[in-house]
């Protein structure tokens, strides 16, 4: 590897933003390419959640938790990042599988609790109907998605990385079998290592290099309402709604953190969400609805990030998880220590492309 090698970053969104600032401030020369504009797809309609949360085996949980923890660190050396750590009240499990849950991860060294209803009507009075049982994290945050992918990118610019945007990437230029560059529509350009983290697009990318990428792209909607004065504390994940309030004072709810199935009739479903959202919250009624939006959601066949070298074509680096927004900050650092240093993480063990090889 020359000691300043080039790469080319596919993808603007949270996840190449950040590695792309990752590389460029470890001396790498650095491009960003986007289809769209800066921020992505699937970046900018997150609800922007992080966590290392219930439902996932050990070793994705130490990743995520060590993620965390690489939140802090980067905003420190990011101040336009502003994450809230405002944590997170969640009740969307049977009780059995709450106290599991809690018993669990506090045994991982999660800073988890179960707690009664009286503890949740004192986190969060805004609730019409506060739950009997619910656990509680206070070390989970969110952050504005596009205003971080937009804050990392230019924490990049500074530091001499070029954003080209939109320039729509066509296909992988291989030589001598050999991911060498990329064919744009704008024309051919080439670098040392060429990084798909181009979210929805990636399995079509790697797909012209022969690269079979299994992932899918399910939607999720939200529903943003107009600002309101403060009616949340934290991150509200109740068995009908997850909802949180931006910085703004806007709501943002879905039936879930990834997004309600829109349907056949998107507003309709909107229109459902907005009314489970006025319905949960006191003076939920003074809500005014703004917009809905809806995200293509990058998900690996077996839930978990693709993230290294695929070794059937040298020069190729993929990085494509559901998690974008908890995950960024690690798969900064570690993309960056094993494209420059060949040194990969042992938190990335499980999630290299070829467990799907064979």
């Amino acid at each position: 590897m020359p000691a300043h090698p080039s790469v080319i970053v596919i993808g603007a969104g949270i996840i190449g933003a950040s590695i792309a600032y990752h590389l460029v401030r470890r001396g790498a020369r650095v491009t960003v390419l986007d289809a769209g504009e800066p921020g992505g797809i699937a970046t900018r309609n997150s609800w922007a959640w992080i966590n290392a949360s219930w439902g996932n085996p050990e070793p994705y949980f130490r990743l995520r938790i060590r993620s965390m923890a690489e939140w802090r660190r980067l905003a420190a050396d990011v101040p336009a990042l502003d994450v809230q750590w405002s944590g997170g009240l969640l009740w969307d499990l049977p009780r059995a599988e709450l106290e599991e849950y809690a018993t669990g991860h506090a045994a991982w060294g999660y800073g988890i609790g179960v707690i009664d209803r009286p503890e949740a009507m004192r986190l969060e009075p805004a609730l019409a109907f506060p739950p009997d049982h619910a656990v509680y994290v206070a070390g989970e945050g969110a952050v504005d998605p596009l205003a971080s992918a937009l804050a990392l990118l230019q924490a990049a610019r500074v530091l001499g990385a070029v954003l080209q945007a939109p320039i729509r990437v066509q296909s992988l230029a291989v030589t001598a079998g050999r991911v060498t560059g990329v064919v744009t529509d704008r024309g051919a350009m080439t670098a040392d290592t060429i990084i798909v983290a181009a979210g929805a697009e990636t399995a079509p990318l790697a797909a012209t290099a022969g690269v079979v990428v299994p992932m899918s792209t399910p939607p999720g909607l939200l529903v943003v309402t107009k600002p309101h004065a403060k009616l949340l504390n934290g991150l509200v994940m109740g068995p009908d709604m997850h909802i949180r309030q931006m910085a703004d004072g806007s709501l943002i709810a879905g039936t879930d953190f990834g997004g309600s199935d829109p349907g056949t009739d998107a507003a309709a479903t909107a229109a459902d969400v907005f009314t489970g959202l006025q319905r949960m919250l006191r003076g939920g009624d003074g809500l005014a609805f703004d917009h809905f939006k809806i995200g293509y959601r990058p998900m690996p066949a077996d839930g978990f990030p693709i993230v290294g070298p695929v070794a059937t074509a040298p020069g190729l680096y993929l990085a494509v998880t559901h998690s974008g927004i908890t995950l960024a900050p690690a798969l900064g650092r570690f993309a960056t220590e094993e494209i420059l240093d060949g040194r990969r993480d042992p938190l990335l063990t499980p999630y290299g492309w070829d467990r799907f090889a064979t």
